[in-house]
C-alpha cells in the first residue's frame, strides 16, 4: 500500500464508526439487527485502526494527515500518528476486535431490547473518541476527544441505571473525571500559552517551560492522566465502574480505557515536558509500587469477581508505571540505554495486561450469564459444564499470575531486569530504590498468584 493510502486509514476508521452510529440508529427497531451492525462494524473500523498501526511500526515512518478544518474559525485538527502512538493504536485494536465480536451476542442477554442502540452508539463512539486521544496533534482536538471519550464511558457504565449502585458509579466517574480534564486543561492552555501555539509539535518539545512551573505543570498532567490510569490514589471510580458495566464494556475500560491515561503518562510527563527529574521518575516508581502492591492486595479480599479484576487493573497499571517510572529515573541520571530496557518493559507489560484482562473479563462476563451470580463462593463445578470458557479463564489467570512461559511472565521478568540494570549502573542514593521496588513487585507477583488460585 503507498504512503497515501496509508495515511486515509485513520479517517477511514473514524468514518467506519460514524457509519456504523448512523447505521445502528436506522436498525433500531430491529435490536438484533442493531447488534449484528453495531459491533461487526465496530470490529472493522478497529481492523482499519491496528491496520494503520502496523504500518507505521513496520516501517518506522509516522503518518500524518487532517482530521477536521473549520474555514470560518482557521481551526484545523491535525493527526501524526507516531512509533509510540502506533503502539497504542495496535493494542485498541487488538483488544476492540474480539470485544465487538464477543458483544454481538452477549449483549443479546446482557442489555434488554430498548437499550441496544444506545449501548451500539456509545460503543463505536468511545472507541472513536480512544482512538483520536492516540493520534491528535493538538490541544482542541485532544480535550475535545479525551471529553467524548468520557460521556461515552459514562453512559456505558450507567446502562442499567435503575440500580442505585450502577447510577452511583457512573456519576461518581463523572466527577473524577471532570476533575481531571480540568487539571490537564489548566496544564495544556498554559504549556500553548507559553508557546504560542495550539500544537502538540510546538508545546511538547520539553523547551517550553521550567523551574518550578515545569514541576507544577507535571503535577497537574499526573493528576489528570493518573486518574484515567486508576493509579492510587487516583482510582476510587475503577472498582465502582467496573462492575456496574456489562463485561465486554468491562474488558473495553480495563484494556483501552485505562490505556489512554497511561499513554498521556508517556506522551506528556514522561518525555513531552523534557528530561525528567529524579523527583518525576521517582514518584512514578513510588506510586507504581503502592498500586500494584494495594491492587492486589484489595484484590486478594474481594468476593465479588469482577471486583477482584478490577483491583487487578489497579495491579497491573502500577507494574506499567514501575518500569515507566525506572526508565524516567535512568533519563534523569543520564542512563538513556538503561532506559529503553524499562521502557521497553512498561511498553510490552501493557500489551500484554490490556490481552489477558479482556480475556479474564470477557470470560466472567460468560460465567456471570451462565450462573446469574458474581460472587465466587457460589461458584461450583463450572469446568464440567463450561469447559472452554473455563480452559481460557485458566489461560489468562496463569498470564496474570506472571507464570512461565505465558505472556505475563515474559513483561514482568523485562521489568525485574531493569530493575536490577538501574541498582547496578545508576549513580548515587537513587540506585536503592530499585532494589526496594523489585522486592515490592516479586511480592505482588506472589500475591497475584494467590489470588488467581
Amino acid at each position: 500500500m503507498t504512503t497515501f493510502g496509508v495515511s486515509v486509514l485513520v479517517p477511514a476508521a473514524l468514518i467506519a464508526h460514524a457509519l456504523t452510529v448512523a447505521a445502528s440508529l436506522v436498525s433500531s427497531r430491529h435490536a438484533a439487527w442493531c447488534r449484528r451492525i453495531a459491533f461487526g462494524g465496530s470490529a472493522i473500523a478497529s481492523a482499519l485502526t491496528a491496520s494503520a498501526a502496523v504500518s507505521v511500526l513496520v516501517s518506522g515512518q509516522p503518518l500524518a494527515g487532517v482530521l477536521f478544518v473549520h474555514s470560518a474559525s482557521a481551526l484545523v485538527v491535525d493527526y501524526v500518528v507516531t512509533p509510540l502512538s502506533a503502539w497504542f493504536l495496535l493494542l485498541l485494536g487488538v483488544v476492540a476486535i474480539p470485544v465487538a465480536i464477543y458483544s454481538i451476542g452477549y449483549m443479546a442477554h446482557a442489555v434488554r431490547p430498548s437499550r441496544t442502540p444506545t449501548v451500539s452508539v456509545a460503543f463505536n463512539v468511545l472507541l472513536a473518541a480512544v482512538s483520536v486521544v492516540f493520534v491528535v496533534n493538538d490541544v482542541i482536538g485532544f480535550l475535545f476527544a479525551w471529553e467524548v471519550m468520557t460521556l461515552a464511558t459514562a453512559a456505558l457504565v450507567a446502562t442499567e441505571h435503575e440500580t442505585r449502585t450502577t447510577l452511583r458509579a457512573a456519576y461518581l466517574y463523572l466527577v473524577m473525571s471532570h476533575v481531571g480534564t480540568g487539571a490537564l486543561a489548566a496544564a495544556f492552555f498554559t504549556l500553548a500559552s507559553a508557546a504560542g501555539s495550539m500544537s502538540f509539535s510546538a508545546i511538547l518539545t520539553g523547551h517550553v517551560v521550567s523551574g518550578p512551573v515545569r514541576d507544577l505543570l507535571f503535577a497537574l498532567f499526573f493528576f489528570g492522566f493518573g486518574v484515567k490510569a486508576g493509579v492510587i490514589p487516583l482510582h476510587i471510580w475503577l472498582p465502582e465502574a467496573h462492575p456496574a458495566a456489562p463485561s465486554s464494556i468491562s474488558a473495553l475500560m480495563s484494556a483501552v480505557l485505562i490505556t489512554a491515561g497511561i499513554y498521556g503518562l508517556f506522551r506528556v510527563c514522561a518525555f513531552g515536558l523534557g528530561t525528567p527529574t529524579i523527583a518525576w521518575g521517582l514518584t512514578f516508581l513510588g506510586l507504581g509500587a503502592l498500586s500494584a502492591i494495594l491492587g492486589v492486595l484489595y484484590a486478594l479480599t474481594q468476593n465479588d469477581l469482577k471486583r477482584l479484576l478490577a483491583y487487578s487493573t489497579i495491579e497491573n497499571a502500577g507494574i506499567i508505571l514501575l518500569g515507566l517510572g525506572a526508565g524516567m529515573t535512568m533519563l534523569a541520571t543520564g542512563r538513556p540505554e538503561l532506559a529503553v530496557v524499562a521502557i521497553a518493559a512498561s511498553l510490552y507489560h501493557l500489551m500484554n495486561h490490556a490481552a489477558f484482562k479482556a480475556l479474564l473479563f470477557l470470560a466472567a462476563g460468560s460465567v456471570v450469564m451462565a450462573t446469574a451470580a458474581r460472587h465466587l463462593e457460589g461458584f461450583g463445578g463450572l469446568l464440567r459444564r463450561m469447559p472452554w470458557t473455563g480452559l481460557f479463564f485458566l489461560v489468562g489467570a496463569l498470564a496474570i499470575s506472571g507464570l512461565p512461559p505465558l505472556n505475563g511472565f515474559a513483561s514482568e521478568w523485562l521489568t525485574f531486569q531493569a530493575l536490577l540494570l538501574g541498582f547496578e549502573f545508576v549513580p548515587g542514593l537513587t540506585r536503592v530504590n530499585f532494589p526496594l521496588v523489585g522486592a515490592l513487585l516479586a511480592l505482588t507477583s506472589a500475591l497475584a498468584a494467590v489470588c488467581f488460585v
